[in-house]
C-alpha cells in the first residue's frame, strides 16, 4: 500500500507519495476501499507545476472550470460520496473553516455524485459557504488528477491546493478513502500558501 509523508519546505507544507514496489510495477496508484484494495486511473499531478485545468458543473449543470477561480489560492477536497460519514464531514469541516480566510481563497469540494443529490445534501447540511461540484458529467477532473477509482466511477479521497498562479502547491492522497485527511496540515498549508 503506497504511504505518505508531509513536510515543510520553503515555508510550505507539501504532502508526497511515497510508492510501493505494486505502484511501481504497475505504474499504477492504489489505495484501500475499507479492506479492498482499489486501483485508480491516471497520475496525481506534480507538485510545483501548473495545477491540471479541468472542467465540472454545478447544481444547474452549468460548467465550472479550474480558470474561473484565476488569482485566487485554491483548496480542492475529492471526496468518493456526499451520502457517506467521512465525506459529509470532511465536506462540513471545510464549509465552517472558509470564513476563517480572505475572499482570495476558495474552497471546492468535488465528487462523482449528481449535482442534485449535492444541492440536497448542501440544503440539509447547511453547506452554503464552499461551491460544491460534480464531476459526474465528464469525469475530467478524476482523470486529469488520477483520483478516479477503476470499476467504480468514484473519487479517491484527497485534498490539493492550487496557489493564485496556478501552481499545485500541497496535495494528500488518502490511503484509505474510509479515513479523513489530515485537516491540520491542509489548513496551515493554505494559510502559509496564501501569504506568499
Amino acid at each position: 500500500m503506497p504511504k505518505y509523508v508531509s513536510f515543510l519546505a520553503a515555508g510550505c507544507v507539501f504532502s508526497l507519495m511515497l510508492l510501493s514496489p505494486m505502484a511501481i510495477a504497475s505504474n499504477k496508484t492504489q489505495v484501500m476501499m475499507g479492506e479492498k484494495t482499489v486501483t485508480l486511473e491516471g497520475k496525481l499531478p506534480q507538485l510545483e507545476q501548473m495545477a491540471p485545468r479541468f472542467k465540472v458543473v454545478d447544481d444547474k449543470f452549468n460548467p465550472i472550470n479550474l480558470t474561473d477561480f484565476k488569482g485566487k489560492t485554491i483548496l480542492i477536497s475529492a471526496v468518493p460520496s456526499l451520502d457517506t460519514g467521512v465525506c459529509a464531514l470532511q465536506t462540513k469541516r471545510f464549509n465552517s473553516e472558509v470564513s476563517h480566510f480572505s475572499d482570495d481563497v476558495v474552497m471546492l469540494t468535488i465528487s462523482t455524485d449528481l449535482p442534485f443529490a449535492q444541492k440536497r445534501f448542501c440544503k440539509v447540511e447547511n453547506v452554503e459557504n464552499i461551491k460544491v461540484l460534480s464531476d459526474s458529467v465528464w469525469r475530467d477532473f478524476g482523470e486529469k488528477y488520477g483520483l478516479l477509482i477503476e470499476d467504480y466511477g468514484l473519487l479517491a479521497r484527497a485534498i490539493f491546493i492550487v496557489d493564485a498562479e496556478g501552481k499545485l502547491k500541497y496535495q494528500e492522497l488518502v490511503p484509505n478513502i474510509a479515513q479523513h485527511p489530515n485537516y491540520d496540515a491542509a489548513l496551515e498549508a493554505l494559510k502559509t500558501i496564501q501569504a506568499q
